[in-house]
């Protein structure tokens, strides 16, 4: 019993809701730490005293002494709200507009022992004196201070360092695990946590700094003034502070953390937006390496130069897929064996179309899509357009194309995805046998089952699957006879020797045979040259693929080509 009571206490101390509990007679008996804060009581003189003495509240409007919950809710024996424009005045006579409710406390056997009162600071967001000026500055669910009005101050900081010499500091702040309590317990508690942490963090930063809410679950902090060794020192209390704070939902208890992206602001600084940036690159940074830890922007790191080029590259792919400056290539896949096969193969290869009109070939932008979350947007974009210039309303119109189209290991895990393609093949009539979608051994094997459901519900609907890059994973054969596939994609690392390498020769002979052992059909990629063609034909390999084949042509190009052949 003692333990649970030490327990309960030590949560009740951690979270950021003010809390007050009395006994059964509405006499204090404990405030938790953001309460004493409140109130301007300490639990030490407030315990024993009435409620209504410590907690005292009136109408904000008519001024008028309101009820107290905790009294209301033990003689009615239920849960009870504050209502609105509820003003707590404090023990020094200050005024705050709080919200909450209050709860019966109740023993095993169900008799009412006291009361608990939850509740948290409104202040800013109700009463500012110059309201529209703070609605405009202002974060409306926290009460912080909004971007725009982070970044104003941020460029304040950078005028400031250019003409005075000064040093500041800015931080940027991500929450680790808020996503779990966002996915588990509903918007609504993820909204009261990031009002409960604000509230938190807000005693943690100097009345000289900047506290901002940057968006979603990302905070801002402009350190006025301040030596880079006081800035990590402030940063590390901010994660002690997060690390120490918990959340209570529904009788569950949840842990946070963070990871800190710090950017000293000097005379040489660039523009805010740069700092953004470099600090963006440092949090990121700081989750690599482990989370719950901070980050320094240091010029001129290699790792740090490749990161802010992704982040670019991420703008500019956002702005290509808004403005619709992608476009399609497709590269024939040819039959190898002897016999008429009268249907053609391709395989749907995606470039970028910059502000210039120029193409831009897929490694420039593909990892910084695949890094940033990207690539589902992108993966619809080309199931779309292929899907609709495939089913174009002509008669002929790719009818005899077996059409290849990748999939990312991120739209695999996509909840949304699986009834995106289905509705996309209705939407355009496609017979779906002319559907093949690749997915590398990598993305599946890295979530297996979620990769075999994935295949299992589309092949259900007649589309085919293939397994790009075969070999290329150390558990290839161990997880290849759970995949459902029909084709195997073998790795060019090992094609691309096969004429001139006994070890390469032997692993495309081996993962051919085991695929037909199978019954699924092979697909050598990287076939550059007729040196390398004339070995896999002797093998048996199916399908062939590469430069020496042909090289990618624009889709609609390909697309006329094989149905002029097919007439």
């Amino acid at each position: 019993m003692h333990y649970e009571k030490e327990l309960a206490e030590v949560t009740l101390h951690s979270i950021g809701d003010a809390v007050i509990t009395t006994d059964a007679q509405a006499r204090v008996e404990y405030l938790n730490p953001i309460a004493e804060t409140l109130t301007g009581w300490s639990v030490k003189a407030a315990k024993g005293r009435p409620l209504a003495e410590v907690f005292r509240i009136i109408n904000g409007v008519t001024r008028e002494p309101q009820v107290n919950p905790a009294e209301k809710c033990l003689k009615e024996n239920r849960i009870v709200g504050l209502e609105n424009n509820t003003v707590l005045i404090c023990r020094d006579g200050s005024e705050r507009v709080i919200e909450d409710s209050a709860a019966p406390v109740r023993d095993r056997e169900e008799k009412v022992v006291g009361a608990v009162m939850v509740f948290y600071d409104v202040t800013l967001m109700r009463n500012s004196t110059h309201l529209l000026s703070y609605h405009a500055t202002h974060d409306a669910l926290t009460g912080l201070v909004n971007r725009r009005e982070f970044e104003r101050a941020l460029t304040r900081l950078v005028e400031n360092a250019k003409l005075e010499g000064k040093e500041h500091v800015l931080c940027y702040l991500d929450l680790d695990q808020f996503k779990v309590v966002n996915d588990t317990c509903g918007h609504i508690a993820g909204d009261k946590l990031l009002r409960q942490l604000a509230f938190h963090l807000k005693g943690r930063v100097r009345d000289t700094d900047t506290l901002a809410r940057l968006g979603g679950d990302e905070f801002g902090v402009l350190l006025d003034s301040c030596p880079l060794e006081a800035a990590h020192r402030l940063a590390e209390g901010l994660l002690r502070a997060i690390n120490d704070f918990r959340f209570v939902w529904e009788g569950e208890t949840f842990e946070i953390g963070a990871s800190i992206g710090m950017v000293r602001i000097t005379p040489q600084s660039g523009s805010p937006a740069e700092l953004l940036a470099q600090a963006d690159s440092a949090c990121y940074a700081a989750k690599e390496k482990g989370r719950n830890r901070f980050q320094l922007y240091e010029p001129g790191d290699v790792e740090f130069l490749r990161r802010q080029d992704e982040m670019h590259w991420v703008a500019r792919i956002r702005h290509a897929l808004e403005e619709n400056r992608f476009t399609l290539y497709c590269q024939p896949i040819q039959p190898l064996r002897d016999g008429a096969d009268p249907r053609h193969y391709c395989e749907m290869l995606i470039r970028m179309v910059d502000e210039s009109g120029n193409l831009v070939p897929p490694m420039a932008f593909i990892p910084a899509a695949e890094r940033y979350g990207l690539m589902p947007a992108i993966d619809r974009w080309v199931i779309r357009k292929a899907l609709s210039t495939f089913f174009s309303g002509r008669k002929d119109s790719g009818r005899n194309v077996l059409c290849f189209i990748n999939l990312s290991g991120a739209s695999l895990a996509d909840t949304g995805m699986l009834e995106f393609i289905r509705k996309e093949i209705r939407a355009h009539g496609v017979a779906p046998e002319r559907i093949c979608f690749e997915i590398t051994e990598t993305a599946a094997v890295a979530n297996l089952d979620a990769a075999i459901a994935f295949i299992k519900a589309l092949k259900e609907t007649g589309c085919r699957f293939a397994l790009d890059d075969f070999g290329s994973g150390m558990s290839s054969f161990a997880y290849l006879k759970n995949l459902p596939v029909d084709y195997l994609k073998i790795s060019g690392a090992f094609v691309l020797n096969v004429a001139h390498n006994p070890t390469d020769r032997a692993m495309v002979d081996a993962i051919n045979h085991v695929g037909h052992v199978m019954g699924i059909l092979t697909v050598a990629e990287s076939v550059e040259s007729d040196q390398i063609l004339e070995p896999l034909k002797a093998m048996g390999v199916d399908f062939a693929q590469g430069y020496g084949i042909a090289r990618p042509a624009p889709m609609e190009e390909y697309l006329a080509s094989a149905t002029a052949e097919s007439v």
